[in-house]
C-alpha cells in the first residue's frame, strides 16, 4: 500500500447529506452540524466560504472545498451578509431565532435554496459520522481545503450534479460512493500539489529508509514488529533508525504502529459484524482483552461502545 492509498482508504459514506443548493443574493448560511467533513462544489455563480480565524475562500465554477469539522463555518454570497439560515445536525434549518425554513426552502427532489432560478448554484456533500472518514485522513487536512477549478478537472462532479436530483431505487447508495469517489478524486489532486501541507509521516515516505519502514509496518499491522525487527528490514541500526523515524514521522515506530492499528480496528469495528476479538488478531493484538486496554488508554472508550456509538465524541481522539 502506498502512503496516498493509506491515507485515502477510509471515505465510506453511510446515508451521507447530499443536496443542490440554490442561491440568489443576498444569502449566508450558517452551517453547524458537528459534522467531520463536507465537501462543495460550486457548478454556476460564487460563493464566499468562512471558516475559523482564516481568510475566507472564494468558490467560482469548478472550484471544490472541503471543510473539516466540527467547528461551524458560514457560506454568503458576500462578506457582510448576515446569515438568515441555521443548518444544523441532521440537515435540520431553522432561522437564528429557531423558525423551520426545510419546508419553505424546498425547491425538489435534494434541492433547496431561496430561488429555483438563482444565480448560484452549488452541490454540498456531508459525513455525518465520525468513522465515515478516518481520523488519520481528517488529520492530515486544513479547515479549509480550497482547490481551483484550474487545478482539478473530473468527471465526477458532473455525475454528481447529474444524479443529485435523482429519486430512484438505492439512490442513496449510489450517491454515497459517487460522493467517496469525488472526496478521494479531490484529496488526490490537492496532495499532489507542490504546496500541499502533507502530515509529517506522508512526507517521510519519500525517505529510502523510514519510507521502507512505514511500508512495512502498514501492509503488515498484526506482524509482532520490534523496532530490531524492522531496523533489520530496512538495512539500518536499531538506533539510527529509532531516530531517524522520530525525526521524520514525529513519534517513535512502535507509538506509530499503535496508532495505525487502532485506526484499522477502529474502522472495522464500524465497517464489520467481526467480534472484537477477531479484529484484535488481525490488526496485531493476542485477543479482545489486549485490543480493549489499548483502545480506551487511546481513545478513551471500550471497543464494544465506539462500535455502538456509547460515549460518542469521546472516541474519535
Amino acid at each position: 500500500m502506498d502512503a496516498l492509498a493509506g491515507l485515502l482508504d477510509g471515505p465510506r459514506a453511510r446515508g451521507a447529506f447530499l443536496l443542490k443548493m440554490v442561491m440568489e443574493p443576498p444569502w449566508a448560511v450558517r452551517i453547524d452540524d458537528r459534522a467531520p467533513l463536507c465537501l462543495m462544489a460550486v457548478t454556476r455563480g460564487e460563493a464566499l466560504l468562512t471558516a475559523g480565524a482564516g481568510e475566507p475562500a472564494l468558490l467560482r465554477p469548478g472550484d471544490v472545498a472541503v471543510v473539516r469539522g466540527p467547528e461551524a463555518y458560514t457560506v454568503a454570497d458576500a462578506r457582510t451578509t448576515a446569515p438568515h439560515a441555521l443548518i444544523g445536525p441532521g440537515g435540520t434549518c431553522h432561522t437564528l431565532q429557531g423558525e423551520p425554513l426545510h419546508q419553505s426552502m424546498q425547491l425538489g427532489v435534494r434541492t433547496w435554496g431561496n430561488a429555483l432560478d438563482g444565480s448560484t448554484t452549488m452541490l454540498v456533500g456531508t459525513y455525518q459520522m465520525d468513522g465515515e472518514v478516518t481520523r488519520r485522513l481528517l488529520d492530515a487536512l486544513p479547515v479549509v481545503l480550497h482547490l481551483p477549478s484550474a487545478d482539478f478537472g473530473s468527471p465526477l462532479m458532473a455525475v454528481l450534479d447529474d444524479e443529485i436530483g435523482r429519486d430512484q431505487p438505492g439512490q442513496s447508495v449510489v450517491l454515497d460512493r459517487v460522493l467517496d469517489l469525488l472526496l478521494i478524486a479531490v484529496l488526490r489532486a490537492w496532495f499532489s500539489r507542490p504546496d500541499a501541507q502533507a502530515p509529517a509521516w506522508y512526507r517521510a515516505m519519500g525517505d529510502p529508509v523510514v519510507g521502507q519502514a512505514l511500508r512495512l509496518l502498514q501492509s503488515d499491522p498484526a506482524h509482532a514488529w520490534t523496532v530490531a525487527s524492522l531496523a533489520a528490514k530496512t538495512g539500518v541500526s536499531r538506533a539510527g533508525l529509532a531516530r531517524r523515524f522520530t525525526e521524520l514521522v514525529g513519534e517513535p515506530p512502535m507509538a506509530y504502529l499503535t496508532g495505525w492499528r487502532l485506526a484499522m480496528a477502529a474502522d472495522r469495528l464500524r465497517e464489520t459484524e467481526l467480534t472484537v476479538d477477531a479484529i484484535a488478531r488481525q490488526v496485531g493484538y493476542s485477543g479482545s482483552f489486549a485490543l480493549s486496554a489499548a483502545f480506551k488508554r487511546v481513545r478513551g472508550v471500550s471497543p464494544q461502545e465506539y462500535r455502538t456509538g456509547a460515549g460518542a465524541g469521546a472516541g474519535e481522539v
